[in-house]
């Protein structure tokens, strides 16, 4: 039997309007509204897989991406980005977090970090930190195209930056692909339906693994009574062992 269990998370970006404000928060003396924009390719970039017990999946991938970063001084400059992108590949949803550098022509580095909603290859979130001058601290809007194996295209700090989306994160749940422990079903009853590519026992019904059908159609039919034993593979709930007794 499945087991569900969720801690409900819930992360809204809500991104007003399209301004960086340097120079300015909490009590210094002046504001300025500054943009830039930037891309970044993964220089390097390592990911994990695992299946949700609705069988959705999930990709983790944490990533260096370096680049180009133009516009405003503070915001100009090569450009580092660390990221950690949380993405449910099933339905093109996600987080990324992370951190960026800009090295700047003059004065220290332009360093914040950052959290965003990844929706169907979109980012658009919040960015903080502190410009090159040391009492300058920055807070922007961010968005940008993402891919996690290739990295941030036609990024925007401020600027008209992307409205944002919202999603919902759940815990736990999720298991390793690849991993021993698998989520399992099994059944005992009548073959009520049997293909090429399925079995139905007892209302179970579980995809037949390709170098299994033409075994398992010839030994079985529609009304034996047998007992499946049923793993999830690759998102799909898939017969692992079948033993019966012919007839009724």
């Amino acid at each position: 039997m499945r087991k569900l269990t969720f801690a409900a998370v819930v992360l809204v970006a809500l991104v007003s309007a399209s301004y960086a404000v340097a120079n300015g928060i909490e009590g210094a003396k002046s504001a300025k509204a500054v943009a830039g924009t930037f891309s970044a390719t993964g220089t390097s970039t390592s990911s994990k897989t695992c299946t949700t017990t609705d069988g959705k999946t999930i990709v983790v991938t944490d990533g260096k991406y370096t680049g180009v970063a133009a516009g405003d001084a503070d915001l100009a400059g090569a450009i580092t980005l660390r990221a950690r992108s949380v993405i449910n590949t099933t339905d093109n949803v996600g987080t990324v977090d992370g951190r960026f550098s800009i090295a700047v022509a003059n004065g220290k580095n332009t360093d914040g970090t950052y959290s965003a909603v990844y929706d169907k290859g979109a980012i658009s979130g919040l960015a903080s930190g502190k410009a090159h001058q040391s009492n300058s601290k920055l807070l922007a809007n961010l968005s940008a195209t993402f891919s996690a194996a290739s990295g941030f295209s036609g990024g925007k700090l401020g600027g008209a930056t992307a409205g944002g989306s919202a999603v919902e994160l759940s815990t736990g749940g999720c298991k390793s692909s690849g991993s021993s422990s698998t989520e399992k079903s099994s059944a005992h009853g009548t073959i009520s339906a049997l293909s090429t590519s399925s079995i139905t026992v007892a209302g179970l019904t579980c995809a037949i693994p390709s170098a299994a059908s033409a075994d398992v159609n010839a030994k079985y039919k529609v009304n034996d009574t047998a007992t499946i034993n049923c793993s999830v593979v690759s998102g799909a709930n898939t017969l692992t062992k079948i033993e019966a007794k012919k007839g009724k």
